[in-house]
């Protein structure tokens, strides 16, 4: 399966995140924060990204336009799985290079159904 990066500064969604993609048979990886993310992702250079938006320090719009722009990360799908559900948050992430946004708190179904739509 997929080796999929969660960027999240909850530890609370982080292990929920975890739990439901390793039952889905994904290896994960997890960072607290969007720098942290960052270099997981440019070392890692994991199948797809789950990325909080509202985090301490780089948020994840931030951190999704700076990945969405490196020529080693651009080809990473990043989900935006945030609480922003407005509008305008929506296409702001996907304006920074999100694949698909996804607000929380977001089924397995959904969240299964995203993946799957991604990864080749």
């Amino acid at each position: 399966m997929a080796k999929i990066l969660i960027i999240d500064d909850s530890v609370t969604e982080s292990k929920r995140f975890t739990q439901l993609l390793q039952k889905a048979g994904h290896e994960t990886i997890t960072a607290e924060c969007g720098e942290d993310g960052i270099k997981v992702a440019e070392a890692e250079l994991p199948d797809l990204i789950l990325m909080d938006v509202v985090m301490p320090g780089l948020n994840g719009f931030q951190a999704t336009r700076h990945l969405s722009r490196k020529d080693a990360t651009r080809h990473i799908p990043i989900i935006m799985v945030t609480t922003k559900d407005q509008e305008t948050d929506r296409v702001w992430g996907k304006r920074q290079g999100a694949s698909a946004y996804l607000t929380k708190p977001v089924s397995e179904q959904l969240l299964y159904g995203t993946i799957e739509d991604l990864l080749p």
